[in-house]
């Protein structure tokens, strides 16, 4: 029917695969070339492609994938009240300077003026342009909040030294959610409620993440937390309690303080990769722009606002950083770019016709069953590559199953050979355990 997903042959996707690459000595130690593991393994699959420092063409499964954690995303974030809206890129510096921010941050602004001489930053965050949204807002009432706007968007930072890939770019996609509550109280509550939900959407992606107490640097308040991904090649170094009661970033701690404060256990560090990052804001924004609301006895109060990141891209490299191994790439079940890859038999050999026939019509009762398979399923149709050949592609490409027809589809019924590339194990299945097998997998949003 119109508008349904055809699976898509792997010769039309278009992802210039350098999977020779793998494995090369000496590739870290050229300029400009890979310097960590999802670097190496994105490059080598075609998931990204440099542009210029800093800055990266995504490729469409890279997209894909990006897309699907922005559904998980939107599924917390609605789940917490969270309403979805966009704001510019373009930022003026008259927003940036009521706020002291267009001199604090200094040469990380990208900064440009307009034909008339304006100037503006390209925005890195969106603190000043949300507040000055609300503020604009003239009979705003308590009965309205709390307020929790959040967008995604590519935001922009000029690394003096972009490296790692997505993990420390110069032009990135962010989450940022902003919150408006009546009260101290009720503000600390919308925070705790954020951080929960950040907990639920790492533990959904099964991502090994570790909340630890966090500074407040340049966007200021009063009390922060990181989401970390503990990976030898983070730059933040952590402080962890062996029995989970204390976690917080070095930067935070005095350098006395080497026990847990709770269990008197020696605290041992590590490094980690920040994912995401929530701070409790209070008026500080809300006082510049004056984005009040009118209490239940009619007065006019400064809204206290909290504010909460979680690094798209970032968390997309970091997620293979730490899930791979040293050539294949692993994804989060939820978030891999195709579920399934197809892998029919070498042309020429004695299953050939056989085989695509079966595969053809394992493919359209697979569709048939779970609709929404049909659009997340590649075919490998290099039939002139051995099915061994192929098999070692699709693992590093990092497919959640991999379907093979091989030597033991001319058997009656016919076998297929079925990869659990997560769980590591090959199953024999006839078409009809296929289908139960994958009837197994969450379907997406």
């Amino acid at each position: 029917g119109p508008g349904r997903a055809r699976r898509l042959l792997l010769s039309k996707l278009f992802q210039p695969l350098n999977l020779q690459a793998g494995g090369e000595a000496g590739w870290e130690d050229r300029p400009g070339e890979p310097t960590c593991r999802s670097q190496r393994l994105m490059l080598q699959a075609g998931l990204v492609h440099p542009s210029s420092p800093g800055c990266y063409c995504y490729l469409p499964p890279t997209v894909r994938a990006m897309e699907k954690l922005i559904r998980v995303m939107d599924e917390e974030m609605q789940a917490v009240g969270g309403q979805k809206l966009n704001l510019p890129s373009l930022s003026s510096a008259e927003l940036w300077r009521a706020s002291g921010r267009w001199d604090r941050m200094g040469p990380e602004l990208f900064r440009l003026a307009d034909r008339h001489d304006k100037e503006y930053c390209l925005a890195p965050t969106h603190e000043e342009a949300v507040t000055e949204l609300v503020a604009s807002q003239s009979n705003l009432s308590y009965r309205q909040l709390p307020l929790r706007l959040y967008q995604v968007t590519r935001k922009f930072r000029d690394e003096p030294k972009p490296r790692f890939g997505l993990l420390r770019s110069r032009e990135f996609y962010m989450k940022d959610m902003y919150s408006f509550d009546v009260s101290e109280e009720a503000a600390r509550q919308t925070y705790s409620l954020v951080c929960d939900a950040y907990c639920s959407f790492f533990s959904r992606l099964g991502l090994p993440f570790v909340k630890v107490q966090a500074a407040t640097g340049s966007i200021g308040g009063t009390m922060s937390h990181e989401f970390q991904l503990p990976a030898d090649v983070g730059e933040d170094r952590l402080l962890l309690c062996p029995n989970g009661h204390f976690a917080a970033n070095v930067e935070t701690i005095n350098g006395e303080q080497t026990s847990c404060p709770t269990c008197r256990e020696k605290l041992t560090q590590t490094k980690g990769i920040e994912v995401g990052h929530t701070f409790y804001l209070g008026t500080k924004y809300s006082s510049v722009s004056n984005a009040v609301f009118f209490s239940p006895e009619n007065k006019l109060q400064l809204a206290e606002m909290g504010c909460y990141g979680l690094g798209v891209s970032r968390i997309l490299a970091a997620s293979i950083e730490v899930l791979s191994t040293e050539d294949s790439i692993r994804w989060p079940s939820l978030i891999a770019p195709y579920q399934l890859c197809f892998i029919p038999p070498k042309k020429g050999s004695k299953e050939e016709e056989e085989g695509a026939v079966l595969m053809e019509r394992l493919y359209d009762d697979l569709t048939e069953v779970l609709p929404h398979l049909s659009g997340d399923s590649v075919l490998d149709d290099r039939t002139q590559l051995t099915i061994g050949k192929r098999l070692k592609d699709a693992n590093r490409l990092g497919y959640p199953y991999v379907i093979v027809a091989g030597k033991r589809v001319r058997e009656d019924p016919p076998v297929f050979e079925v990869w659990d590339q997560n769980a590591g194990g090959v199953l024999f299945l006839t078409k009809e355990g296929v289908i139960e097998l994958l009837s197994k997998v969450r379907e997406i949003g």
